[in-house]
């Protein structure tokens, strides 16, 4: 009996440590709280500053890096000019452009180019050779309400070139010429004329757009008739490059256009009174009779971080990169 009550006694011991009840009391819940709140929230704060600057820094850096490849691609784009309009030209071909009455935009480089259509010409057989056409180019700066963009304003390219001329080919509507198959004249196309009286420049400057062509029929009875068909330009601008800088008052003033050049900065009433004209974000300066222009691009890094308060500022002048580059074009007298 006595083994048999010492091993029962040994036994309720054991059961009594193993099950004793352990835990934290409430007021060490209440200082392991206060401890952990004072060392994550400032961990937190350091790690949304980091992330907000990173944000920062991105948004300038893809405005950099976007800003530097439009400029490429006009500049590629200028090489091949052989006539750029000056602030005179663009206001005399105004309403021969598209979207010559919206208030929204306002066109800031248009010049004829000489474009290489490659693969186009048959020799013999499966042989094929290249050729050249003309083109008509316009960039224009546009700010408008469209929710596709950003609130900044944005720049667009339009494009409209002449057919492939071909004896063999098909008829285009509007064109008395043959053409390539699949190589017609843009809608609206309408070739520059050098013929004449006057200066290059007046010539240039009377360019008329495709508005309407005539087709006469003949009926079964030998009689004639004529119909008029109204052309209107297919070809859109299509947008090269948004967040574009949309401030009006505040920013930075266009620069003095070195002698000889001019500053392609439309002068009508028409463009005075839009809010694209008075934007000093997308400008150039022209050199008209040596064919060179040096265009200046500001963009916006701000309206990529938010959808107001956009202007530009002094103390931001960084969320505002700025870029130019001087290009020469072809020339006339060398596409003879």
């Amino acid at each position: 009996m006595r083994v048999l009550k010492f091993l029962l006694s040994s036994q309720l011991k054991r059961s009594k440590r193993i099950e004793q009840p352990s835990g934290f009391t409430l007021i060490e819940l209440l200082v392991a709280m206060i401890i952990a709140f004072l060392v994550i929230t400032p961990l937190l704060g350091f790690m949304i500053s980091v992330m907000s600057t990173d944000r920062q820094e991105q948004a300038k850096a893809n405005t950099e890096q976007e800003i530097q490849a439009a400029l490429d691609y006009i500049a590629r784009d200028l090489q091949q000019a052989i006539y750029i309009y000056d602030a005179t030209g663009v206001d005399a071909i105004r309403a021969e452009l598209p979207s010559s009455s919206s208030t929204d935009r306002v066109p800031v480089l248009v010049f004829w180019k000489r474009e290489l259509v490659s693969n186009v010409i048959t020799i013999t057989g499966s042989q094929k050779d290249d050729t050249y056409v003309y083109s008509l180019v316009a960039y224009y700066l546009i700010k408008d309400s469209n929710a596709t963009w950003s609130n900044a304003a944005r720049i667009a390219r339009w494009q409209i070139r002449d057919g492939v001329a071909s004896a063999s080919g098909v008829s285009c509507d509007g064109y008395s010429g043959k053409y390539v198959s699949g190589y017609c004249p843009s809608s609206g196309y309408a070739p520059f004329n050098l013929d004449g009286i006057g200066t290059l420049e007046e010539k240039m400057n009377a360019w008329k757009r495709l508005g309407e062509y005539k087709t006469t029929t003949t009926d079964a009875d030998g009689t004639k008739s004529t119909e008029t068909t109204i052309v209107n330009y297919t070809t859109t601008p299509i947008v090269l490059l948004d967040y574009i800088d949309q401030t009006i008052t505040g920013a930075p003033s266009k620069i003095t256009c070195p002698t000889g050049s001019t500053l392609v900065a439309p002068n009508t009433t028409n463009f005075n009174t839009r809010d694209t004209f008075k934007m000093t974000s997308f400008y150039g300066c022209v050199d008209r009779i040596n064919t060179t222009a040096q265009v200046f691009l500001r963009g916006n890094a701000i309206a990529r971080l938010q959808t107001n308060n956009l202007d530009y500022t002094t103390n931001k002048n960084a969320y505002f990169p700025t870029a130019s580059i001087r290009v020469q074009g072809r020339g006339y007298l060398f596409t003879q």
